[in-house]
């Protein structure tokens, strides 16, 4: 009998839970994924398979690779566009598109016209690379174009800043060890997590991604995570607090996914981090 009655008990919390998470889903209908835990998002690979095809040929950036989960039963994704830096090509940071496509996202890394191209210039092709993604790209009818986002390391992370400031309808943007000549981003509504290195002697901290994220605005959401002894290339090889940050930022506001607070407030601790800033509580 007793066993019954833990068996009855049981049934009840599950029923009890179910229409809970479901109205949850429900109050959010553009929540992807299963619950986040730190080791899914440490992982080199989340829940979703992933495909990818090239782009060649297109107009406003240099070409190309798109990454997009092969399941459509979870309907449409929100769409990333990510720029590398001064003289590099997207091979060389590759392993964001796969990473952070396989946490639900339509991925589109992107070579810029030439590597030699300034920041105001790889903000106008992460932007005309996005225009690319959700009217053009193989993967369109995946992406939902009113959920994007922007992303960058060094005059590309420069490039997600001045696209956010072009651009105020983006949902996000997590530029990379950011390089600019512009210090001050007064007018940058969009929410912006800045991941900086604390040994970058290209883009020090102390005169670029410090001084970005202290002059976004308090009532735009953001957050300054700074990898202890890191130098400016950290995003040239897999970096397991980047993607886990990156990921989180990303689902928190192009997802709208609350359950991924817990990674940005209080944020990263540890041995691999050297500064944290943000301004929780989140309110968006």
């Amino acid at each position: 009998m007793n066993r019954l009655k833990a068996l009855a008990t049981l049934a009840a919390v599950v029923l009890a839970v179910a229409p809970a998470q479901a109205a949850i889903a429900a109050d959010n209908p553009y929540q992807r994924g299963p619950a986040p835990t730190t080791a899914a998002l440490d992982a080199s690979q989340g829940p979703y398979a992933v495909s990818q095809s090239r782009v060649t040929g297109a107009s406003g950036f240099g070409g190309g690779t798109v990454y997009y989960p092969t399941s459509t039963a979870d309907g449409t994704f929100g769409g990333v566009a990510i720029a590398p830096g001064f003289t590099e090509y997207w091979s060389q940071i590759s392993w964001l598109g796969p990473r952070i496509a396989s946490h639900g996202f339509v991925v589109i890394g992107i070579d810029t016209l030439t590597t030699l191209d300034q920041p105001d210039q790889r903000g106008d092709e992460l932007l005309a690379a996005l225009n690319y993604l959700t009217t053009q790209s193989d993967a369109r009818s995946r992406v939902d174009a009113s959920r994007l986002a922007v992303a960058g390391h060094s005059m590309g992370g420069g490039g997600s800043l001045e696209a956010s400031r072009d651009r105020p309808s983006l949902q996000a943007a997590v530029p990379l060890a950011p390089w600019d000549s512009t210090k001050s981003w007064t007018d940058i509504k969009v929410p912006t997590l800045i991941i900086g290195a604390q040994n970058d002697s290209i883009a020090p901290v102390a005169s670029h991604a410090i001084p970005f994220y202290n002059s976004i605005p308090a009532a735009t959401e953001k957050a300054y995570t700074e990898l202890r002894g890191a130098s400016h290339l950290f995003p040239l090889s897999v970096n397991t607090v980047t993607g886990r940050m990156s990921v989180a930022w990303l689902k928190r506001f192009v997802d709208n996914d609350t359950r991924y607070d817990q990674f940005i407030c209080p944020g990263p601790t540890g041995t691999d981090i050297s500064d944290y800033r943000n301004t929780c509580p989140l309110t968006l």
